[in-house]
C-alpha cells in the first residue's frame, strides 16, 4: 500500500492545533486579566481600610478635635498632604520604582486618614458605618457592572472628568455662598459623578492590562488603578455622607 495521506486530513490537524494554541493563549490571558484585577482590587480595598483605621484611631485619641478643630498650620498640612501625594503619582509615576509607588500609595492612604477623621467629629459612628457599606455595596455593583459590560464606556469619560472639574469649582463657590440648597444639590451630583467614574475607571483599567501584561509597567499600572478607583469610592463616600449622616450636634 502507498504511503500517502490525504492533505485535508493535514489541513484539520494544524488547523486544529492551532485552535488549540490560541485557545491555550486566551485562557493564559484570561487568567492574567484576574490576577492583574485581583491585584488592583486588594491595593484599593487595603488602602481604603489603612484610611479607615488611621481616621478612628486619630479622632477617638483626641488629636483631631485638638490638631484639626485648633488654630495652627499643622491641620492645613494635614489637609492638602493628600493632594501632593495623589500630583506626585499621578505626574511622577513613570519616573518612579514600582516599590516607590507602592510607598507614596500607602502613605497617601495614611495620611487621608488623619485628613478624613475630621468626620468623626462631624457625624456619629453609626451613620459613618450605615454610610461606609451602603458605598461599599453601590460601589462593588458599579465595578462589577463596568468589568462585565461590553458598551464601551469611553465616551462618558470625558463628560465625568469635566463634570467633577465643575464640581469642585461650584464647591468653591459655595463656600461664599454658604447656600445649603446648592449644597444639597453639589452632594447629589457628586454622587452621580462618582458612581459614573467607577464604572468608567474599572473599564479602563481593565483596558490597560492588554498592554502592560509582561512589562515593566504592570505593577505600576495596578497601583494606579488601586488610587483611582480609591478616589472614586472615597468621593463617593463623603458626597453620600451629606445624606445619609447623623450630626453629632
Amino acid at each position: 500500500m502507498a504511503n500517502w495521506s490525504d492533505p485535508r486530513s493535514d489541513t484539520r490537524s494544524n488547523m486544529a492545533g492551532f485552535g488549540g494554541a490560541t485557545a491555550d493563549r486566551s485562557a493564559a490571558f484570561d487568567a492574567g486579566l484576574r490576577s492583574y484585577m485581583l491585584s488592583v482590587y486588594n491595593y484599593m480595598a487595603s488602602g481604603v481600610l489603612l484610611t479607615g483605621v488611621v481616621a478612628m484611631l486619630f479622632a477617638s485619641s483626641g488629636m483631631a478635635a485638638q490638631v484639626l478643630g485648633g488654630p495652627g498650620i499643622l491641620k492645613y498640612v494635614i489637609m492638602f498632604a493628600p493632594l501632593v501625594f495623589v500630583m506626585v503619582l499621578s505626574f511622577g509615576i513613570n519616573k518612579l520604582s514600582t516599590a516607590a509607588a507602592q510607598g507614596l500609595f500607602w502613605a497617601y492612604a495614611a495620611v487621608m486618614g488623619l485628613s478624613l477623621s475630621s468626620i468623626f467629629l462631624v457625624y456619629t459612628g453609626t451613620s459613618i458605618a450605615q454610610t461606609f457599606f451602603a458605598t461599599a455595596a453601590a460601589f462593588a455593583g458599579l465595578s462589577l457592572f463596568g468589568y462585565t459590560t461590553k458598551k464601551d464606556l469611553s465616551a462618558f469619560g470625558t463628560f465625568l472628568i469635566m463634570g467633577v472639574v465643575g464640581l469642585f469649582v461650584a464647591m468653591l463657590i459655595n463656600l461664599f455662598l454658604k447656600s445649603s440648597v446648592m449644597d444639597l444639590v453639589i452632594s447629589g451630583v457628586g454622587v452621580l459623578l462618582f458612581a459614573g467614574l467607577t464604572a468608567y475607571d474599572t473599564q479602563k483599567i481593565k483596558s490597560m492590562y492588554a498592554y502592560v501584561q509582561g512589562t515593566d509597567m504592570m505593577g505600576k499600572t495596578v497601583i494606579m488603578g488601586a488610587l483611582n478607583l480609591y478616589l472614586d469610592f472615597i468621593n463617593m463616600f463623603l458626597f453620600l455622607l451629606r445624606f445619609m449622616g447623623g450630626s453629632r450636634d
